[in-house]
């Protein structure tokens, strides 16, 4: 293929931007279409509120071919929240997808409104009416209409209230005024409610993900996908993204706490090459950082090879970061915690509406983070600053316009582990002190920056139709600098190393389209979506070798330093990528069996320049079909059993003896599995069996051993089990197994079956917290964690084992109205054990026990 060309897709951005941009569009919109009743066929007209302005019904502008489309599925409340306001009142109907308000009228001191196309399942059923949960608001109810849809009718003590409504990512969030005359009480007959916790205080149990780019119940999925929420990693006080993973099925830590990068292995296979920020890739040098974990909002896991919405993709799966949104209401926190080892960090979030009618919110995370780590060396530290904004626009009824953006800056120190002989193998000399470092403090440093900006444009055309379009450039560099170990001697002392200096500096552009939409054909229901993803990333990178003086693992001397330089090299590498995909949910019976099918055709190139040798440049163009079947069976409404086909591919770069280009690396995986949802759909609970295989893996060419070719093949098979949600109220609980059987099944090079590196063959892990639902202890609460990571392989040649750990957690929390004080321990005893092992020369060490008092404050 030839190289892809960014001036061809501008033009295709361009086209699909005017259509939707087009100021004879939003500067002069047509006139609204009023909605008619369904049984009389009269149109709704608007209806008054107290303050004189008018809240119209939300009517379709569709065009007639698009005005033939049924009606889709009814989306489902799951929750309603409510919470006091210094203005009045916050009301969010969570449900599974955004929703839209409709006509809304008063009755005496009621304000009525009604949101079509939806159903009520609420996992509490007691938050459907809640009484006097605020001044001059004697009841909220929400009940079901006979006819389909929900009521929500919120009753003021003296007059009927004032609302605004604006959809948000999780449902439909109401700010409520109250219209009294003065402070006075409540209705004679109201029972007073005490409502807690906040607007993003979702619990354990998240019912639905959009890593598929199909907002879908999980219960409808027919793949694994687990749902990390604030909350949970929260509570545990993760300190970054690998940490907050911890408690997800099926992952592995390939890391250590002081690591400057979240790589994590996923059913075996390294996943950290890619991850997706709100559903759009994001590349391994982005992903690395931030260690904060401030402007995140939930995790969401794909366990297993799917291309359909990432393009090239590890078979090990796919993580998406969901990052924190404006909210239609005023919301200030300050957050601040202090730890062992000098440990500080400093948060705060912000956001609100920027205007009277709601239409621009704004929201703006930032934080700051020190660290001096247990390493027993001075100006060994970490730093590191973050700002994250967040402005959301809602240009009309139907469109909504997000600008976002991320700076990051932090100064780390390179800490490249310990040798194997001391820590986990026996040495003459003794055991390596954990808190050993072997760099050259002086000398080693790694300094970090991320600049990230873009858009997100969503037009709905009506209730079943939207397109979304968005866009992000994000600017890496990194500069590095220290000591490296290349040999340990065979005293088994004297380490040998050599000095480097590594420079990058990363422009990544990310640009998708695509549109979702339901329509039925007969009795089938479809929901479709169908677009294309555009990547461009140049990278420059800048070396510096040097030599280094040999150090002794049990008595350091730092006085060496670096020594004189002893090569450079300097390189210019491009990769760019089409990708252009299609995917359909079929549902019939009811919605009783979902089939899922999709494929995705992507066409890449990528190219490498030794910018000091002219014509050096060599590139490679290469084109994959992903595809993706699934099947879904509902016997009840809260057990589903399903089964998956599904591909992945990345791009394998060179040329074998033949001289011919190596053809992409492919993930197969065969899936099934059970859901089921208990205790009223608070508790969820997947099974998973899956087999799982990389083929076109490079080896030694026998025949030509000086090149190599693509018959290597690795496997991983396993068993999963997830249960996740509220036992009891104010009882959370996530519990997960996994058995990992990945080993090496074809190889040159490697034994055919030896064990993939740092994959355990049993892990397990469970975290549980209780709050004190009343009385003087109202609040208090307590968190237990338990993680256990079997015996694995430290590298794929089997040359030594990691011993197995079993690693204890715990929290103490008081939460009471706006304040929060918690204090986490990790490792609460002490267990000296390896987090990972990069080789034979670089294992890292866990940390000891660590503790982390922190505080928060809304207002």
């Amino acid at each position: 293929m030839i190289g892809l060309k960014t001036g061809s897709f501008g033009l295709m951005t361009v086209g699909l931007l005017t259509a939707i941009l087009s100021p004879a569009v939003w500067a002069n919109p047509p006139a609204p279409v009023m909605a008619a009743e369904p049984e009389t066929g009269e149109l709704l007209q608007p209806r008054p509120v107290p303050d004189g302005s008018e809240l119209e019904p939300t009517a379709p502008t569709l065009d007639d071919w698009m005005a033939q489309a049924v009606a889709a599925e009814p989306a489902m409340i799951t929750d309603v929240q409510v919470n006091s306001t210094p203005a009045g009142l916050s009301i969010i109907l969570v449900s599974d997808q955004p929703l839209s308000a409709g006509a809304s009228r008063i009755e005496g001191n009621a304000l009525i409104t009604e949101i079509p196309n939806v159903a009520l399942n609420l996992t509490n059923e007691a938050a459907a009416e809640q009484l006097s949960p605020a001044e001059g608001i004697a009841l909220v109810q929400v009940t079901s209409l006979p006819d389909g849809g929900v009521r929500l009718a919120i009753t003021g003590t003296q007059t009927a209230p004032a609302i605004t409504s604006s959809p948000v990512a999780s449902g439909l969030a109401f700010a409520v005024a109250p219209n009294v005359a003065d402070a006075a009480g409540v209705a004679e007959d109201a029972i007073q409610l005490q409502v807690t916790g906040d607007a993003a205080d979702t619990g354990y149990r998240v019912p639905s993900a959009g890593v598929t780019r199909l907002e879908t119940p999980l219960l409808e999925t027919p793949a694994s996908v687990q749902v990390i929420p604030r909350q949970l990693f929260e509570d545990r006080a993760a300190s970054d993204l690998a940490d907050a993973l911890r408690t997800a099925v099926g992952v592995s830590q390939f890391t250590s706490s002081r690591d400057l990068f979240n790589n994590v292995l996923i059913r075996g296979f390294d996943v950290s090459s890619l991850a997706l920020r709100n559903g759009i890739p994001e590349t391994f040098f982005t992903l690395s950082p931030p260690r904060s974990l401030s402007n995140v909002e939930r995790l969401e896991v794909l366990s297993g090879p799917d291309s359909i919405a990432t393009g090239k993709i590890s078979p090990g799966g796919v993580v998406n970061i969901v990052t924190k949104q404006p909210l239609s209401i005023p919301f200030y926190e300050l957050s601040a915690s202090y730890g062992r080892f000098n440990t500080v960090e400093g948060q705060v979030d912000l956001s609100g509406p920027l205007d009277a009618e709601n239409r621009v919110r704004y929201r703006l995370n930032g934080s700051y983070e020190y660290s001096d780590t247990f390493i027993d060396t001075d100006d060994v530290n970490i730093q590191q600053a973050t700002i994250a904004p967040v402005l959301s626009w809602d240009i009309s009824d139907r469109t909504r316009l997000n600008l976002e953006g991320l700076y990051l800056n932090g100064e780390y120190p390179l800490i490249v582990g310990l040798p194997a002989r001391g820590t986990i193998l026996e040495n003459p000399s003794g055991e390596i002190p954990r808190d050993q470092f072997l760099g050259e403090p002086n000398e080693d440093r790694n300094d970090r920056q991320i600049i990230q900006m873009g858009y997100d444009l969503e037009h709905r055309f009506s209730e079943s139709w939207s397109l979304r379009h968005t866009f992000r450039y994000s600017n890496f560099q990194d500069e590095q600098i220290g000591a490296f170990p290349s040999a340990l001697q065979d005293d088994l002392r004297t380490l040998e190393r050599f000095g480097f200096l590594d420079i990058f500096d990363i422009n990544n552009y990310q640009a998708t389209a695509y549109a979702t939409g339901e329509f039925e054909t007969g009795s089938i229901d479809h929901r479709l979506v169908a677009g294309v993803d555009y990547v461009f990333e140049d990278s420059f990178y800048d070396f510096e070798e040097f030599e280094a003086e040999t150090i002794d693992i049990f008595e350091p001397d730092f006085a060496g330093g670096l020594g004189a330089s002893v090569g450079t090299g300097s390189f210019l590498n491009s990769n760019e990528g089409l990708g252009i995909y299609l995917q359909d949910q079929l549902r019939f019976w009811d919605d009783r069996l979902i089939l899922s099918l999709g494929g995705r055709v992507d066409f890449v190139n990528s190219a490498s320049e030794d910018r000091q040798v002219s014509d050096s440049q060599e590139s490679q163009s290469d084109t994959a079909f992903s595809p993706r079947v699934g099947i879904l069976f509902q016997p009840v409404d809260n057990i589903s059993l399903y089964g998956s086909y599904s591909r992945s591919f990345q791009q394998v770069t060179g040329r074998s003896a033949t001289n011919d280009l190596f053809s992409p690396s492919r993930g197969t995986q065969w899936e099934i599995g059970a859901k089921a949802d208990w205790l009223d759909e608070r508790l969820f609970t997947t099974l998973a069996f899956y087999d799982l295989t990389l083929s076109n893996v490079l080896t030694t060419d026998l025949d030509n051993p000086n090149f190599d070719t693509q018959t290597g093949e690795q496997r991983s098979r396993g068993v999963e089990l997830l249960t996740q949600g509220e036992i009891l109220p104010n009882w959370n609980v996530v519990a997960s197994y996994a058995y990992t059987d990945a080993e090496v099944t074809v190889d040159n090079d490697i034994a055919v079956g030896n064990r993939l590196a740092n994959v355990p063959r049993h892990s397990a892990s469970l975290w549980t917290t209780y709050t004190i639902p009343e009385g003087s202890l109202a609040g208090l609460g307590f968190g237990l964690g338990l993680f256990y990571v079997g015996e694995r392989e430290a590298d794929l040649n089997n040359s030594f084992e990691v011993p197995s750990y079993f690693r204890t957690d715990a929290a103490l929390f008081y939460r009471r109205d706006d304040f929060d004080l918690a204090l986490n321990i990790k490792n609460l005893f002490d267990v000296n054990y390896v987090d990972s092992v990069d080789d034979a020369l670089r294992v890292n060490l866990a940390d000891p026990i660590t503790f982390q008092l922190s505080a928060s404050y809304r207002f």
